[in-house]
């Protein structure tokens, strides 16, 4: 017994040994080491065929390190215990998993359950039968005299019928179903459950070769002919079109769903929960696919970058006016045009008396009211008196102010209904204030933001990198 302990515990040694020389450590970002296989995964993802600026290996270390830099804050924050990230990624995660509870025989399964239910059902009702058929169409608002000239019709064509007239002649000839009628009036094989009842009950009461007197439905008048009839088709003959059908009406999740319920409510998993057998399931797929394995953390690590970002940069930098104006401030020369651009509106008006009436609105408020301030003036109600483009614009990007402010030679289209064109504001040779070019503050003071979070990340994290495996990234 000893022996065969010792033994065992050789055998687990040499097998993570030899895992770990199959995928060896490249480094170690606050205690959690990272495999080459999660490295490489990453860096072949990023500089993919399509990808315009690829990295080197060693270019892509160090953007590698601060994205793990800011998962391991976010994980610090206990982000990934707030309820929408779990919602989020356990729903990602489960979709990637759930297939492999079920397989071609299950499915397989579904289709004969499928196929046993209808054959029932059609075979209960009489099986199926390939008719023909002429119609002579009422409207269903038809007049009793419109009603009686379709009858008589009818009545006429079904007694030269009898007299041994060409039922598919008279079909093509008389009949109003256009489909049915350049077969010579013949709907092939139907089942119960595909006509109006009026027709069903008359056709399946007809033996081969039969033919019925009028029957009235909901269409007009039908003369049918039973051509033959006979039993539900075999499955196989059925078996490729009731698996399309089961994927086109998403079937397959039933049958997942009814397998993992089977697995939970089993005897021998006594006490298992749905969410403890999709873990299990997770770590065991994982362990055996590490495409899977890299695929799931890259979305996890994903959704806690994107929410700490959000937090320590997009969204803090972007509600930082007073972060943006100094930022401004301090680097007003970078946001120096070369041309001098129009700050203010371009309108049009009905009323020649509203061009001063705007102006008059707008000219005492921040430029940032205008807006407002021209809606509950005068498009507040249903009458809307004037059209409005508001911004800072430069020459080309729009022609009433390429005219009237940079006095370019240039045709301005009428506005519809709108006919009096204005312009107001004024011309500035450069940003007055950073509202003036927000967007690029903006970007430029989250970039600010991103480089003094990343060096925060670095002094408070400790991080190594294997130099040796890293010389074997796509190598080995």
């Amino acid at each position: 017994m000893r022996r065969n302990f010792f033994s065992l515990l050789m055998l687990l040694v040499s097998a993570v040994a030899l895992a770990q020389a199959d995928d060896p450590v490249i480094m170690v970002i606050n205690g959690q080491p990272v495999t080459r296989s999660e490295f490489e995964y990453s860096y072949n993802k990023n500089n993919s065929e399509g990808v315009i600026e690829k990295k080197s290996v060693e270019e892509y270390v160090d953007l590698f390190i601060n994205y793990k830099l800011k998962v391991a804050a976010a994980l610090d924050a206990h982000y990934d215990t707030l309820s929408s990230f779990r919602r989020e990624f356990l729903q990602y995660r489960d979709q990637q998993i759930r297939p492999s509870f079920i397989d071609d025989s299950d499915v397989e399964k579904e289709a004969r359950n499928i196929y046993d239910r209808t054959q029932h059902y059609v075979d209960s009702l009489g099986g199926l039968v390939n008719v023909s058929h002429i119609l002579i169409r009422t409207d269903q608002k038809a007049t009793t005299q419109e009603q009686n000239a379709a009858r008589q019709k009818a009545d006429s064509i079904y007694q030269a019928l009898r007299g041994g007239a060409d039922f598919a002649e008279l079909a093509r000839q008389h009949s109003a179903d256009p489909g049915s009628a350049q077969r010579g009036g013949n709907l092939s094989w139907i089942q119960p459950g595909q006509t109006v009842p009026e027709f069903e009950k008359a056709a399946w009461a007809l033996q081969k070769g039969e033919l019925s007197a009028p029957v009235q439905s909901p269409f007009g008048y039908h003369i049918i002919k039973m051509e033959d009839r006979k039993m539900f088709l075999p499955y196989d003959s059925l078996r490729s079109d009731i698996l399309t059908f089961i994927d086109r009406r998403g079937l397959r999740e039933k049958i997942i769903n009814d397998k993992i319920h089977e697995i939970v409510a089993s005897s021998e998993n006594a006490g298992l929960t749905e969410e403890a057998l999709m873990d299990q399931r997770a770590q065991e797929m994982a362990a055996k696919d590490s495409d899977l394995e890299n695929l799931i953390r890259e979305y996890h690590d994903g959704l806690l970058l994107y929410e700490i970002s959000n937090r320590e940069v997009w969204e803090k930098a972007a509600k930082d006016e007073k972060g943006l104006e100094n930022y401004f401030k301090k680097h007003r020369k970078n946001y120096a045009w070369d041309a001098p651009r129009f700050k203010g509106i371009a309108y049009h008006v009905k009323d020649k008396a509203d061009v001063k009436a705007v102006k008059k609105a707008v000219k005492k408020l921040p430029f940032s009211e205008w807006n407002e301030k021209l809606r509950t003036t005068f498009n507040a109600d249903s009458v809307i008196r004037i059209r409005v483009v508001k911004g800072i614009f430069k020459v080309g990007d729009n022609s009433l102010v390429d005219r009237e402010v940079f006095k370019k030679d240039v045709e301005v289209k009428p506005t519809k209904d709108y006919p009096i064109d204005a312009v107001f504001g004024k011309k500035i040779k450069a940003p007055q204030d950073y509202t003036d070019v927000r967007g690029q503050v903006t970007a430029d003071y989250q970039d600010e933001l991103e480089k003094a979070w990343v060096e925060t990340l670095r002094q408070r994290y400790k991080v190594s990198v294997n130099k040796e495996v890293l010389a074997t990234v796509n190598k080995h």
